[in-house]
């Protein structure tokens, strides 16, 4: 993706499900998802917007955490969706569809007017 920035207004409204999204496959610490973020054509996210959103998404109980040995380094601490996050997923990710489709077919119309 070339994307590198988007409206920091949208990157708020989509973050939280991205990163949730990215916690699906399995644990991961908090660079890895950001690379994956960034692989995925959502642009940089800084750890200063990434660690916040991590921490609530551990407070409403859609993840839990656990530390690792690093390996010849420090430890790393694991992210990994909880049977909530996995519903929570599915529940925004059904709400992004319909939204998504919804500002689609709005913006197709607004194009076709004279």
């Amino acid at each position: 993706m070339q994307q590198k920035s988007w409206p920091a207004e949208w990157m708020r409204g989509v973050l939280g499900l991205c990163v949730l999204k990215s916690l699906e496959p399995g644990p991961t610490y908090g660079y890895a998802i950001a690379t994956a973020l960034e692989a995925a054509g959502l642009g940089a996210v800084k750890g200063g917007t990434l660690y916040p959103l991590l921490t609530r998404l551990e407070s409403a109980g859609l993840v839990t955490t656990e530390w690792r040995a690093g390996e010849g380094g420090p430890g790393r601490k694991y992210f990994r969706l909880t049977t909530e996050g996995l519903a929570e997923l599915e529940r925004q990710q059904s709400q992004w569809r319909l939204f998504t489709g919804i500002v689609h077919a709005h913006l197709k119309n607004e194009e076709q007017q004279p």
